[in-house]
């Protein structure tokens, strides 16, 4: 049976540091409104790094990013979409490196993630979170 999305949201944000907070508190708020709080710590917490991610190395100078919320039923979807192409790997932080350790705790955290071109220009990189709890009805 093909799963059908029940909810989507959708936020801009502008390419400076205080977007971070601001991308996590909509994810927050979102997520209440559809009541799916079981994975919203792990949620934010890949939302931050991947926001973060977004504003040092994925876009274009004074170009912001782009979060969406997606649910469907026992899937949570997060996507943050920027204005660069060049993909992120995740790599092998040494003990007295103050960053590089991102996309480990987004691995370690989603249940999927992944990369995908964005048209016209950009990337967009993608976290999935099974939940057990079902979207408003």
């Amino acid at each position: 049976m093909k799963a059908t999305t029940i909810e989507t949201a959708r936020r801009f944000f502008e390419a400076r540091p205080e977007s971070v907070g601001q991308a996590r508190e909509f994810a927050s708020e979102t997520l209440a409104e559809w009541g799916l709080s079981e994975r919203t710590d792990d949620i934010r917490l890949c939302l931050s790094e991947l926001a973060t991610n977004a504003l040092l190395h994925g876009t274009v100078s004074d170009h912001g990013f782009l979060v969406r919320l997606d649910a469907e039923e026992g899937v949570v979807r997060l996507e943050v979409h920027d204005s660069r192409r060049r993909r992120p790997e995740p790599r092998q932080a040494a003990d007295t490196d103050l960053s590089g350790r991102g996309l480990i705790l987004v691995a370690a955290h989603a249940d999927e993630w992944g990369v995908q071109d964005r048209t016209p220009l950009g990337k967009i990189v993608w976290t999935r979170f099974r939940t057990t709890e079902s979207t408003r009805g």
